[in-house]
């Protein structure tokens, strides 16, 4: 009934907070009809059609989707794009060694031959997006839930076959307010992305997890890749005859500088939100979820961090583990305080209150919404259990160790081997002797071993005895950490690249029976076939009866509060959220200013602390104030805050001024609003920018990669 009039109804959760201009990822083809006056109030000087337009060039096609879970943005006519060191840290560290450290020492190919193939990475373009959500629901009404996904599914597959363009292009169509709406998204997807420069990590990477979501920051965190297509600029696997990429848009650069109140947009995919979840989800989420997650993770890193104190080659091979799963455990520690200061859980139900007030005022809500509230007591309440053994399970089997990892690999294909075609077989066995080079080239049995004898045992220590299968519980009553490791872990084939390629360099029924028997592979199987049969169906069904009642909720707010824009959880769709330049206050009588310099690089300076050595290099720019036309007033500019509304997804990001210049890229959050996920606090959630002076100073002034800079259009 209300489908229709998604896009002029909305939700102002007077209990939460006064609605404000900064908060929001806005779906960039509705900036015109909601936002774009109050862009302009705010001092922005172009149009919508500037950010996004599918008849001319607009931003939208300098913005791509960096891999699987970032943004980059084009900066030059011949496919140059920048975007963060984290988010191109995995292809430094792959084509990193210790002969050619180019993690601790930085890349600058000199020339476009030097420019490094990363076959693994794709960035994809938006071509068009659309609402689709007439097509998608159409056959739906009066149907039961379980024929409604069945229909949808149908419908979804018919839109996006027809919108490939028989493979030209990839495209999705993903849901938007649980379900009540639905948008296309068709992408051109370019598999020809070069690495063609990064500092050091003394520079991308300084103040390291220490500093992680934190302000004052001075992170340098930027890097560069070149996009590559056929002589018909057409996506094209990697080739030397390939081309540079001829976007339709780039970013010119500002070099003017920034100024508190400034107008700053950001456009990007931002990962996932979920602003409307009741209040038994956010007190899960405080009380169980994070903390669990964040004790697995504590003892895991602890463990990391040990050996690669220890050793350099350790430091190499963990270095993106460490920071994968260090990101989220800070966070998540951020987010439970600023949920508890917000009082988060009492203003969820103080809105649950006037949502009950109102559905009781009128019969026909009552009888369409009545059952909301009372539902998630009830569905939230029988899920507890399945969510702390789900979140176990996924956090120590799933992610934990690196023997499980690779466990799983195999498991997969044992699973399967029986029923596949000798072509099939053909190709998984031609795919495992690069699977075993990648895997072991990051791998460290010594500290893998402390790892997985840790977190076995708090697996087997802090779940629920009736969820654990019971040769395991067997195990671990009569199995010391020690043991686990000298008489399973050292005895399994999966712990030893030569052992294991020997078993699996031709797959036959012997090959199976070894890995069966395979100490390590056994505790798996039986723990991920324990999860399989007495929790995941368990909390599957559960969790779609709660996004059932999730699409009933949303639909009724919406009712209550109709004529009021409203903005989509993110979904790693393309998003636009806009704000200003300034500081915050993180704490009674702490004040912090919008921006950092070289100057508290060098007060950091420690050469004992590799997260904090910094280059010789840059203390010598610094010492003669060497900063070009980079700096100001004898003073280098390092990073800004901003109060734009962004989450994962936004590292890499675009931070554009009122004029469409490219003033910064995103990288952070402070870790005082890492809650915005859940609630948004328009006092503290700020975005962590860095200063696009900064990055164009250390690629030219310490990098001698200034040639680069003769590409850019740069507005000084």
């Amino acid at each position: 009934m209300f489908r229709k009039n998604l896009l002029v109804i909305g939700l102002v959760m007077l209990s939460l907070m006064p609605a404000v201009a900064k908060e929001g990822m806005w779906i960039p083809t509705l900036l015109n009809k909601y936002n774009i006056e109050e862009m302009k109030q705010m001092g922005f000087k172009l149009t919508a059609e500037d950010v996004y337009s599918v008849n001319k060039a607009s931003m939208k096609d300098a913005v791509v989707l960096f891999g699987t879970g970032c943004t980059g943005e084009l900066i030059s006519g011949d496919g140059l794009l920048i975007t963060n060191h984290h988010c191109g840290f995995d292809a430094i560290q792959n084509h990193s060694s210790l002969e050619h450290d180019y993690l601790t020492n930085g890349f600058w190919a000199k020339n476009r031959e030097e420019e490094l193939p990363n076959p693994e990475l794709s960035v994809r373009f938006l071509n068009r997006m659309e609402d689709v959500s007439d097509q998608i629901l159409a056959g739906t009404e009066g149907q039961p839930s379980d024929s409604v996904s069945v229909v949808i599914n149908r419908n979804t597959k018919q839109v996006i076959a027809q919108a490939t363009e028989k493979g030209k292009f990839e495209a999705t169509v993903q849901p938007l307010f649980y379900g009540n709406q639905y948008f296309l998204y068709v992408y051109e997807v370019y598999t020809d992305v070069r690495l063609v420069g990064a500092p050091p990590s003394a520079v991308g990477k300084f103040g390291g997890d220490t500093d992680n979501w934190m302000w004052p920051r001075h992170t340098g965190d930027f890097s560069y890749f070149r996009i590559y297509a056929n002589k018909e600029n057409q996506p094209a696997k990697y080739s030397p005859d390939n081309v540079p990429y001829k976007p339709k848009k780039f970013f010119k650069i500002s070099i003017k500088g920034i100024q508190p109140n400034d107008f700053t947009l950001v456009f990007g995919y931002p990962g996932k939100t979920q602003e409307y979840l009741p209040s038994q989800s956010i007190r899960q989420i405080m009380e169980q979820g994070d903390p669990d997650k964040i004790k697995i993770r504590d003892l895991k890193l602890r463990l990391l961090a040990a050996d690669m104190n220890k050793d350099p080659e350790v430091r190499i091979q963990y270095a993106s583990k460490y920071a994968n799963t260090s990101n989220a455990w800070k966070k998540w520690q951020g987010e439970v305080k600023g949920l508890k200061r917000l009082n988060a859980i009492e203003a969820k139900l103080n809105f649950e209150s006037e949502f009950k007030n109102w559905v009781e005022a009128n019969p026909e809500r009552k009888s369409r919404y009545g059952q909301v509230l009372p539902s998630f007591e009830k569905l939230y309440g029988e899920i507890a259990g399945y969510t702390k053994a789900n979140d176990y399970y996924s956090e120590i089997v799933l992610r934990g160790t690196d023997i499980f990892n690779i466990v799983s690999f195999f498991e997969a294909i044992d699973k399967r081997w029986p029923s596949l075609s000798p072509a099939d077989k053909q190709k998984i066995q031609k795919a495992i002797q690069p699977k075993l080079n990648e895997y072991f080239n990051e791998y460290n049995r010594a500290t893998d071993e402390k790892v997985f004898a840790a977190l076995l045992s708090l697996y087997a220590k802090d779940m629920d005895q009736t969820l654990l299968p019971e040769d395991f519980k067997s195990l671990m009553n009569k199995t010391t950490q020690q043991d686990l490791i000298s008489k399973i872990y050292q005895e399994s084939i999966f712990s030893d690249q030569e052992k294991l390629t020997k078993v699996t360099s031709a797959l036959n029924a012997k090959s199976f029976k070894t890995i069966d028997q395979d100490p390590v592979f056994k505790i798996f199987r039986s723990l991920k076939k324990q999860f399989d049969s007495k929790v995941e169906p368990y909390y599957t069904s559960l969790q779609k009866q709660i996004d059932g009642t999730m699409k009933t909720y949303m639909a009724g707010i919406m009712e209550m509060n109709q004529g009021k824009s409203l903005w989509a959880d993110a979904n790693k769709t393309l998003r636009v959220s806009y704000g200003k330049v300034e500081g915050y206050e993180p704490m009674d009588g702490v004040t912090y200013f919008y921006y950092t310099t070289l100057e508290g690089i060098m007060q950091k300076d420690n050469p004992a602390i590799y997260d904090y050595n910094v280059p010789q290099g840059l203390r010598n720019l610094f010492q003669y104030k060497d900063y070009g036309r980079y700096g100001k007033n004898g003073q280098m500019n390092v990073c800004f805050t901003a109060s734009n509304h962004t989450t994962g997804g936004n590292s890499g990001s675009p931070v554009i001024d009122a004029n469409g210049n490219l003033i910064g890229v995103n990288f952070d959050r402070c870790w005082e609003g890492t809650m915005s996920d859940l609630m948004f606090d328009p006092e503290r959630c700020r975005n962590i920018i860095l200063d696009i002076r900064y990055a164009l100073f250390i690629t030219d002034k310490l990098s001698g990669a200034g040639y680069l800079l003769n590409e850019m259009v740069i507005e000084e």
